[in-house]
């Protein structure tokens, strides 16, 4: 695959990612078959999906006619895998949080279970999809800026606390279509973020499984719905991803730094 070699992993973003998609590059470069070597990596891990099932990455013409996507993994823990960057960034995230992605996929297959595939997904698949596409996790244990992330204060999250990203909290992407955009990196690029209130620096298996669970409890409570129950945050707002953002000044564009409400 072409573009793989030309990411740089070096990125802030790219970093809890770098070992996995060197080592994807190096095949890509190599024109040795993606998948193949994503497996060697989900075998060596022994990952598998919400039943138990080991997870492989397949061929997206392995996905039956009529049958949905998550509820194919669900069933075999194959993964359909084209050869394009959206579909290796999500591969990457299936091996560093496979614990989330199960309970995402077990989710979404429950639902098209219970309700059949339907035009409109239904509040827990639209979260669960945003989620899957575009998260980011916020990592504090200070209540103070979780709220400040809630509640739209750019300049108290951005500026005034500006000292604390990295030790007292920190960002970690999580959705695949936001890793895919942040290859060619814009100002306005908005991620929907979900607190862990855990400090930076956790290990990510830890993050994992913490993160698992909080979705699961979520979506048992009936939270986890639409896209009002995550925080937006523009990424490129956060301290050390971009040099622009030195100057408070970046936080003035009110087209993407927006007020707003308050997440319930």
């Amino acid at each position: 695959m072409s573009d793989l070699p030309g990411i740089d992993w070096t990125r802030p973003w790219f970093r809890p990612f770098a070992a996995s998609g060197v080592a994807l590059s190096a095949a890509a470069l190599s024109a040795a078959d993606l998948r193949a070597a994503l497996d060697e990596q989900a075998v060596a891990a022994g990952l598998a999906n919400a039943n138990g099932q080991p997870l492989r990455f397949v061929p997206q013409s392995d996905l039956p006619d009529g049958v949905a996507y998550e509820a194919h993994i669900h069933a075999t823990g194959h993964v359909p895998t084209r050869e394009n960057l959206h579909d290796a960034f999500n591969a990457l995230i299936w091996l560093h949080f496979p614990a989330t992605k199960a309970v995402l996929n077990r989710l979404q297959a429950e639902a098209i279970t219970r309700d059949g595939v339907r035009p409109v997904r239904g509040g827990l698949r639209d979260a669960a999809t945003l989620f899957d596409e575009n998260a980011v996790i916020f990592l504090t244990e200070d209540a103070r800026l979780a709220q400040a992330l809630q509640g739209f204060a750019w300049r108290t999250l951005f500026v005034e606390a500006r000292a604390a990203w990295g030790s007292a909290c920190a960002v970690i992407p999580f959705g695949h279509a936001l890793l895919e955009k942040l290859v060619q990196p814009y100002k306005a690029i908005t991620a929907h973020a979900w607190w862990l209130p855990v400090p930076p620096g956790t290990p990510l298996p830890v993050i994992d499984q913490t993160l698992a669970a909080s979705l699961a409890e979520a979506a048992g409570q009936g939270t986890l719905r639409g896209g009002r129950c995550f925080a937006p945050l523009p990424v490129l707002g956060i301290p050390g991803w971009c040099d622009e953002n030195e100057a408070p000044s970046f936080y003035d564009d009110t087209a993407v730094f927006r007020p707003g409400r308050q997440i319930r």
